[in-house]
C-alpha cells in the first residue's frame, strides 16, 4: 500500500523498512521474473514491489511507485524497454535502470545505454552478475555484464567496474 506523505509525495511502501531498495522487475515472462525475485533475495533490504509484464505497465507502476531501482528487459510487448527507459527516465528520474536483457547485439545494448541506464546484464550471465550490477549500480557505479565486456567491440562503457564474481 502507498501512503502519501505532508507534501503528497509518495513514500515508501507501508510495512517496509525505510532503508529497504524498493526494485521493481519488468519482464514479459512470469517465470523469469519469479527467477530474478529468488536471485534478488541475497539481499534482506532489497524489497521487489512491483512487476509489469509489458513496457506500458513498467511506464506506469515507475510513475505511480517511484521505485529506486527498475530491472527492464529490452523485448517488452506494447512498448519496448528502451522506449519505456526513456519515459521512465522523465517520470521517475530518481530510478536507477538496470536492462536484463539476451540481447548482446552491439548496436541494442548502445541504445539501452543511451537511456542513462547505469547497468546491462545478460540473462546468460544473471545468476552469477545480477546482484553484483545491483549493488553497482546502487553505487552510482555502471555496470555490464562481462561477457559483452570480453567482446572485441567497444560497449561505450570506459569505467565499468569487474565483477567480483
Amino acid at each position: 500500500m502507498i501512503k502519501r506523505d505532508n507534501s503528497c509525495a509518495l513514500s515508501r511502501v507501508e510495512g517496509l523498512p525505510s532503508s529497504s531498495i524498493r526494485i521493481l522487475i519488468a519482464d514479459d515472462f512470469e517465470d523469469w521474473r519469479r527467477q530474478v525475485r529468488l536471485l534478488l533475495r541475497v539481499r534482506t533490504e532489497w524489497q521487489v514491489i512491483a512487476e509489469a509484464s509489458d513496457g506500458r505497465e513498467a511506464i506506469q507502476r515507475s510513475e505511480e511507485l517511484k521505485p529506486d531501482l527498475v530491472l527492464l528487459d529490452i523485448g517488452l510487448p506494447k512498448v519496448n524497454g528502451i522506449e519505456a527507459a526513456r519515459r521512465i527516465r522523465q517520470l521517475s528520474p530518481r530510478s536507477k535502470i538496470v536492462f536484463l536483457s539476451l540481447y548482446d547485439w552491439l548496436d541494442e545494448v548502445q541504445a539501452a545505454l543511451s537511456t542513462d541506464a547505469m547497468g546491462y546484464v545478460l540473462k546468460t550471465d544473471s545468476l552469477r552478475e545480477l546482484v553484483p550490477a545491483v549493488d553497482a549500480v546502487l553505487q552510482g557505479k555502471q555496470f555490464v555484464s562481462s561477457s559483452l565486456r570480453a567482446s572485441s567491440s567497444p560497449i561505450g562503457c570506459a569505467a565499468v567496474p569487474t565483477s567480483p564474481f
